[in-house]
């Protein structure tokens, strides 16, 4: 690597994983959201914001896919190797896999095929798991669908050493209805709401 480039990626990762100019009465904190269609954003209290790389890519495993959603993580400086196991009613829905050796650390998801593909995520399982896994039961999310917001302690998949403070990862296994879908069901209602105050008084009841 040359030397300008390590700088380069150095000081990237001085302003995406480290605090800078924050209040000292506040907690640094980093936010990566990923979802199963390629949407990855990455935000910390210092202001910064990146929609993370995604790509279809080969996973090295253990067991990994041919064609797996990687998102990478920006270089994260001692990211944690490991699998995370999303479990939807004890049985395994999803499961994101950290690779620090991945373009400087990536984020694998893969998600179950039960009910049908319709996802980018939807590759199936890996046929094998890494020796350091966390296994977690997924529910709704404050935001509207359907997940787990998950922030590794030391030595958990995903922590990152270097960084100034918690990294919290929200895990989007089910995504809420789409904006023309909510627009349309509130016009609908609104409509209804309309037209049950216009009728004329003497068909009301």
């Amino acid at each position: 690597m040359s030397s300008k480039r390590a700088l380069l990626i150095g000081g990237v990762m001085a302003v995406v994983f480290c605090a800078t100019s924050i209040p000292a009465a506040a907690q640094f904190r980093v936010n990566i959201n990923v979802d199963e269609n390629g949407n990855g954003i990455f935000t910390n209290t210092n202001g910064f914001f990146a929609n993370l790389p995604f790509a279809m890519a080969t996973d090295p495993g253990p067991g990994g896919r041919a064609s797996v959603a990687e998102y990478g993580l920006l270089n994260p400086p001692g990211l944690v190797g490991g699998d995370v196991v999303l479990l939807d009613s004890g049985v395994t829905g999803d499961l994101l896999r950290f690779n620090p050796a991945v373009n400087g650390g990536s984020l694998f998801f893969y998600s179950d095929q039960d009910g049908g593909i319709d996802a980018l995520a939807d590759t199936g399982m890996p046929d094998g798991l890494n020796t350091n896994v966390v296994r977690l039961s997924e529910g709704a999310l404050s935001g509207g669908g359907f997940g787990f917001v998950y922030t590794p302690t030391a030595g958990q998949p995903g922590f990152v050493t270097g960084a100034a403070g918690p990294v919290v990862y929200t895990l989007i296994s089910d995504s809420v209805p789409e904006p023309a879908s909510i627009v349309l069901t509130s016009s609908a209602l609104v409509l209804l709401f309309l037209l049950r105050r216009w009728r004329p008084s003497s068909i009301r009841s």
